[in-house]
């Protein structure tokens, strides 16, 4: 079954996008997008059936297209940004998915964001960090639970989002950084480290059996690939600026067309 990979174009404001840890820098758009193009295409030459979405050029965050949407099997929910400049990008989002998943939506005062959701298998993760609160997590173990899912937060520091010091490389193993979120969080998972020389470079992109990191973080990729992972690589640079990464990029999930 063929993996389907939403993206959206990057918007020319960019450079007007929130930043929470980093220090604001002046960010190429010309070489965002095409940074952009060289991840689509990458996620192109993996299998995935890419489709892009136009900027929304009112929206500097909105080439970051996984915080607003969690996508299950079984449906996608619409979920509430934690900053109002980002709530814009909803609603071209959920017209996309309409075809694949029926929607559920996360509602006021619930805050979160995609950024913050790790799901391997039947288990989700959420950070508890300035972007999601406990009220959005109670709405999301609400919609999840029937299906058999198990919600766990985790507590994480010094960075925006979980994902940027955890993702998942296997079905029973994550990438960490112990600075950033305790391995002890992830019971029950194979825990590997990125190198301690580059603390952000636990974000990174599964895509079937291949996982994708930033071409600035070559040592990481070195242990990826000494525990038997096929590695591919990409220049995220700019985007990084912008305090993204690349699972933040796309929307990855198995094409089952809903209607």
């Amino acid at each position: 079954m063929s993996l389907v990979a939403i993206t959206r174009e990057v918007s020319a404001s960019i450079g007007r996008c929130e930043l929470t840890h980093l220090e604001r820098r002046p960010i190429d758009v010309t070489l965002a997008r095409s940074q952009h193009k060289q991840y689509e295409r990458l996620l192109h030459g993996l299998g995935c059936l890419v489709h892009t979405l136009p900027a929304l050029d009112e929206c500097p965050d909105s080439v970051f297209v996984e915080d607003p949407a969690l996508v299950l099997d079984e449906l996608a929910i619409i979920l509430r940004p934690g900053v109002a400049s980002r709530r814009g990008e909803s609603a071209s989002l959920e017209q996309a998915l309409r075809p694949f998943r029926p929607v559920e939506r996360i509602e006021a005062p619930g805050c979160i964001d995609g950024g913050d959701v790790i799901q391997v298998g039947k288990k989700i993760f959420v950070g508890e960090s300035s972007r999601s609160n406990a009220a959005a997590v109670a709405q999301l173990r609400e919609i999840v639970l029937p299906l058999g899912y198990e919600v766990k937060t985790v507590p994480v520091k010094g960075v925006l989002h979980l994902k940027s010091a955890a993702t998942a490389i296997s079905e029973d193993r994550l990438l960490v950084n112990p600075l950033m979120v305790p391995d002890t969080a992830f019971e029950g998972f194979e825990i590997l480290h990125v190198d301690p020389a580059e603390p952000f470079a636990a974000n990174v992109l599964r895509v079937e059996s291949t996982v994708v990191t930033q071409d600035s973080f070559p040592r990481t990729r070195e242990l990826l690939e000494q525990a038997g992972l096929s590695v591919r690589s990409v220049d995220a640079s700019e985007l990084s600026k912008a305090e993204g990464a690349l699972t933040c990029c796309s929307l990855l999930f198995k094409q089952r067309r809903f209607r």
